[in-house]
């Protein structure tokens, strides 16, 4: 058996120790935090590596699907532990920026090497066609939305007039979350910060990615 690395033995004891405190295991963001790592995708490759050397056993498709190989916990011998989440991939950011790499109709179930977040089900649902983005700046403060959160989106091509959507502007090739006003020929997107001008563009040159459902805080 090859000895896991430092950083591997450091997980393992995280497991543990989070188990013990908390009687389920850690999700891989739990994992990244508490082990001071800089993705999730780090910590998906080592708990990769750790289940090859037989040292821990995880049931990917199931979130909190962890337990320590030969663990006499009592949830050991048991179903993996579910707690009714869902991974969604985080994209990247919004604001009025780069376009984000939206995912094809037939790749969404394909997930490799995307940072997840794990939200709870019973807001997002089956989390079909959602996705997380992290924004930057403060025109939706006064919509309880600030610098750093996350906003839980779905995609769509169509939302209603007020609505806080993602949408692209083609002639700028940039991306913006705003409130989201149809006015026939002409778009208004409108800040949600009274310091700030809505912005108005031609209708056919504003494109919807998607609608939030969910603002995601951190508050460690």
């Amino acid at each position: 058996m090859k000895k896991p690395s430092e950083r591997q033995q450091m997980i393992l004891s995280f497991i543990e120790e989070f188990i013990e405190e908390h009687d389920f295991p850690p999700t891989i963001r739990d994992i990244q935090y508490g082990c001071d790592i800089s993705s999730t995708s780090v910590v998906s490759y080592n708990l990769d590596r750790l289940k090859e050397s037989g040292l821990l056993n995880r049931h990917s498709e199931v979130s909190r699907g962890l337990s320590l190989a030969g663990q006499s916990h009592r949830n050991s011998s048991a179903e993996p532990v579910s707690i009714d989440t869902v991974a969604v991939p985080l994209l990247g950011t919004i604001a009025a920026g780069s376009p984000f790499p939206m995912p094809e109709n037939d790749t969404w179930s394909d997930l490799t090497g995307q940072e997840l977040i794990d939200l709870p089900q019973a807001i997002i649902g089956p989390g079909t066609g959602i996705y997380a983005l992290k924004v930057r700046g403060e025109s939706m403060i006064d919509a309880l939305i600030s610098d750093g959160d996350l906003v839980i989106m779905e995609q769509t091509s169509v939302v209603r007039n007020g609505q806080m959507a993602a949408v692209r502007i083609k002639s700028e090739n940039t991306t913006t979350l705003k409130h989201y006003y149809s006015e026939g020929p002409r778009t208004r997107l409108e800040p949600a910060n009274t310091q700030m001008e809505a912005m108005t563009f031609r209708s056919d040159d504003v494109e919807v990615l998607s609608k939030v459902v969910a603002v995601w805080r951190y508050l460690g």
